[in-house]
Protein backbone atom coordinates (compact mmCIF):
# COMPACT_ATOMS: atom_id res chain seq x y z
CA UNK A 1 0.00 0.00 0.00
CA UNK A 2 1.50 3.71 -0.92
CA UNK A 3 2.46 5.33 1.57
CA UNK A 4 -0.15 7.82 3.72
CA UNK A 5 1.76 10.69 2.89
CA UNK A 6 -0.26 13.74 4.31
CA UNK A 7 0.34 11.96 8.03
CA UNK A 8 4.08 12.45 6.87
CA UNK A 9 4.40 15.99 5.58
CA UNK A 10 4.35 19.25 7.39
CA UNK A 11 1.77 21.00 6.64
CA UNK A 12 -0.19 24.37 7.34
CA UNK A 13 -2.97 26.48 5.91
CA UNK A 14 -3.36 30.13 7.60
CA UNK A 15 -0.56 32.33 7.29
CA UNK A 16 -0.33 34.95 9.97
CA UNK A 17 -1.46 38.39 9.27
CA UNK A 18 1.33 40.99 8.83
CA UNK A 19 2.31 43.17 11.62
CA UNK A 20 0.98 46.85 10.90
CA UNK A 21 2.84 49.88 12.28
CA UNK A 22 1.33 52.42 13.36
CA UNK A 23 1.76 55.86 11.36
CA UNK A 24 1.63 59.67 12.08
CA UNK A 25 -1.74 60.17 9.83
CA UNK A 26 0.23 63.11 8.12
CA UNK A 27 2.84 61.03 7.25
CA UNK A 28 2.02 59.31 3.55
CA UNK A 29 3.36 55.74 3.21
CA UNK A 30 6.91 56.37 1.65
CA UNK A 31 7.04 52.79 -0.03
CA UNK A 32 4.66 50.18 -0.70
CA UNK A 33 3.73 47.75 1.85
CA UNK A 34 5.39 44.39 1.78
CA UNK A 35 3.11 41.53 -0.21
CA UNK A 36 1.04 39.45 1.89
CA UNK A 37 2.17 36.55 3.10
CA UNK A 38 -1.63 34.46 1.19
CA UNK A 39 0.01 37.07 -2.33
CA UNK A 40 3.27 34.84 -1.97
CA UNK A 41 1.38 31.72 -1.09
CA UNK A 42 -0.64 32.27 -4.36
CA UNK A 43 2.61 32.99 -6.45
CA UNK A 44 4.00 29.54 -5.29
CA UNK A 45 0.75 27.82 -5.83
CA UNK A 46 0.52 29.06 -9.79
CA UNK A 47 4.25 28.20 -9.64
CA UNK A 48 3.81 24.66 -8.83
CA UNK A 49 0.74 24.40 -11.27
CA UNK A 50 2.84 25.32 -14.08
CA UNK A 51 6.28 23.72 -13.15
CA UNK A 52 6.71 20.20 -14.88
CA UNK A 53 10.25 19.29 -13.39
CA UNK A 54 9.19 16.99 -10.30
CA UNK A 55 12.51 18.05 -8.43
CA UNK A 56 11.94 21.87 -8.95
CA UNK A 57 8.25 20.71 -8.33
CA UNK A 58 9.56 19.32 -5.43
CA UNK A 59 11.29 22.28 -3.82
CA UNK A 60 8.35 24.72 -4.92
CA UNK A 61 6.35 22.39 -2.80
CA UNK A 62 8.63 22.24 0.30
CA UNK A 63 8.42 26.35 -0.23
CA UNK A 64 4.44 25.86 0.41
CA UNK A 65 4.64 23.16 3.53
CA UNK A 66 7.26 26.22 4.88
CA UNK A 67 4.75 28.79 4.37
CA UNK A 68 2.10 26.52 5.97
CA UNK A 69 4.02 25.79 8.74
CA UNK A 70 3.59 29.31 10.55
CA UNK A 71 1.51 29.00 12.59
CA UNK A 72 1.74 32.51 13.97
CA UNK A 73 1.60 31.78 17.82
CA UNK A 74 4.43 30.49 19.50
CA UNK A 75 2.49 28.60 21.98
CA UNK A 76 0.50 26.88 18.76
CA UNK A 77 4.01 26.25 17.89
CA UNK A 78 4.96 24.83 21.04
CA UNK A 79 1.87 22.67 21.39
CA UNK A 80 3.19 21.27 17.65
CA UNK A 81 6.29 20.66 18.36
CA UNK A 82 4.92 18.84 21.80
CA UNK A 83 2.29 16.69 19.78
CA UNK A 84 5.35 16.12 16.83
CA UNK A 85 7.70 14.59 19.35
CA UNK A 86 4.67 12.41 21.13
CA UNK A 87 4.10 11.01 18.04
CA UNK A 88 7.89 9.90 16.99
CA UNK A 89 7.53 8.18 20.57
CA UNK A 90 4.41 6.25 20.01
CA UNK A 91 2.63 8.60 22.79
CA UNK A 92 -0.52 8.83 20.63
CA UNK A 93 -2.93 9.70 23.28
CA UNK A 94 -0.68 12.65 24.72
CA UNK A 95 0.00 13.81 20.84
CA UNK A 96 -4.00 13.79 20.52
CA UNK A 97 -4.04 15.98 23.65
CA UNK A 98 -1.61 18.77 22.29
CA UNK A 99 -3.72 18.79 18.78
CA UNK A 100 -7.29 18.86 20.38
CA UNK A 101 -5.44 21.95 22.21
CA UNK A 102 -4.43 23.43 18.66
CA UNK A 103 -7.85 23.25 17.53
CA UNK A 104 -9.33 25.32 20.17
CA UNK A 105 -6.99 27.47 20.74
CA UNK A 106 -6.61 28.52 17.03
CA UNK A 107 -9.24 26.37 14.82
CA UNK A 108 -8.40 27.92 11.70
CA UNK A 109 -5.09 26.77 11.93
CA UNK A 110 -5.31 23.88 8.96
CA UNK A 111 -2.26 22.02 10.15
CA UNK A 112 -3.33 21.11 13.81
CA UNK A 113 -6.34 19.48 11.64
CA UNK A 114 -4.10 17.87 9.17
CA UNK A 115 -1.93 16.53 11.45
CA UNK A 116 -4.73 15.04 13.97
CA UNK A 117 -5.61 13.55 10.82
CA UNK A 118 -2.68 11.71 10.58
CA UNK A 119 -2.57 10.25 13.77
CA UNK A 120 -6.24 9.29 13.50
CA UNK A 121 -5.48 6.89 10.70
CA UNK A 122 -2.61 5.78 11.74
CA UNK A 123 -4.45 4.93 15.31
CA UNK A 124 -6.85 2.61 12.67
CA UNK A 125 -9.94 5.36 12.93
CA UNK A 126 -10.68 6.23 9.45
CA UNK A 127 -13.68 8.13 9.92
CA UNK A 128 -11.81 10.81 12.48
CA UNK A 129 -9.39 10.86 10.04
CA UNK A 130 -12.10 12.27 7.26
CA UNK A 131 -13.42 14.67 9.29
CA UNK A 132 -10.20 16.27 10.43
CA UNK A 133 -9.66 15.98 6.63
CA UNK A 134 -12.53 17.82 5.56
CA UNK A 135 -11.65 20.58 8.71
CA UNK A 136 -8.65 20.88 6.51
CA UNK A 137 -10.05 21.07 2.57
CA UNK A 138 -12.68 23.65 4.09
CA UNK A 139 -9.75 25.78 5.57
CA UNK A 140 -7.23 25.43 2.61
CA UNK A 141 -9.10 24.12 -0.94
CA UNK A 142 -5.46 23.66 -2.01
CA UNK A 143 -3.73 21.56 0.80
CA UNK A 144 -2.50 18.72 -0.97
CA UNK A 145 -1.61 16.61 1.69
CA UNK A 146 -4.69 16.80 2.77
CA UNK A 147 -5.86 15.62 -0.47
CA UNK A 148 -3.97 12.72 -0.89
CA UNK A 149 -4.78 11.47 2.37
CA UNK A 150 -8.46 11.87 1.23
CA UNK A 151 -7.49 9.63 -1.58
CA UNK A 152 -5.78 6.93 0.04
CA UNK A 153 -8.40 6.44 2.29
CA UNK A 154 -11.53 6.55 -0.33
CA UNK A 155 -9.53 4.24 -2.10
CA UNK A 156 -8.36 1.61 1.31
CA UNK A 157 -12.38 1.78 1.17
CA UNK A 158 -12.84 0.53 -1.79
CA UNK A 159 -14.28 4.31 -3.28
CA UNK A 160 -11.83 4.29 -6.09
CA UNK A 161 -14.08 6.52 -8.24
CA UNK A 162 -14.17 9.13 -5.57
CA UNK A 163 -10.48 8.16 -4.89
CA UNK A 164 -9.78 8.91 -8.86
CA UNK A 165 -11.41 12.58 -8.15
CA UNK A 166 -9.80 13.21 -5.38
CA UNK A 167 -6.18 12.43 -7.03
CA UNK A 168 -7.39 14.23 -9.98
CA UNK A 169 -7.90 17.73 -7.98
CA UNK A 170 -4.54 17.25 -6.18
CA UNK A 171 -2.74 16.57 -9.70
CA UNK A 172 -4.76 20.32 -10.41
CA UNK A 173 -2.80 21.76 -7.61
CA UNK A 174 0.34 19.60 -8.16
CA UNK A 175 0.77 18.21 -11.40
CA UNK A 176 4.26 17.44 -11.58
CA UNK A 177 4.16 14.99 -8.60
CA UNK A 178 4.59 11.60 -9.96
CA UNK A 179 3.54 8.94 -7.44
CA UNK A 180 0.17 10.85 -7.73
CA UNK A 181 -0.35 10.59 -11.12
CA UNK A 182 1.12 6.85 -10.56
CA UNK A 183 -1.65 6.16 -8.27
CA UNK A 184 -4.44 8.53 -10.48
CA UNK A 185 -3.54 5.72 -13.46
CA UNK A 186 -3.47 2.83 -11.55
CA UNK A 187 -7.55 3.65 -10.08
CA UNK A 188 -8.10 4.81 -13.69
CA UNK A 189 -7.19 1.52 -15.48
CA UNK A 190 -8.86 -0.59 -12.37
CA UNK A 191 -12.29 1.12 -12.59
CA UNK A 192 -11.78 0.67 -16.35
CA UNK A 193 -11.23 -2.94 -15.77
CA UNK A 194 -14.34 -3.14 -13.69
CA UNK A 195 -16.55 -1.74 -16.37
CA UNK A 196 -15.61 -4.24 -19.03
Amino acid sequence: MRRFRFSLLILAALMAAPVAFAQEPETPPVQAAPAEPQDALASLFESLKRERDPEKARGIASQILSEWSDSGSATVDLLMQWAATAVSEKRNAAALDFLDQVTVLKPDYAEAWNRRAGLHFTMGDRRKAMADINQVLIREPRHFGALSGLAEILAGNGQDELALKAWERYLEIYPADRDAQEAATELSEKIAGSRT
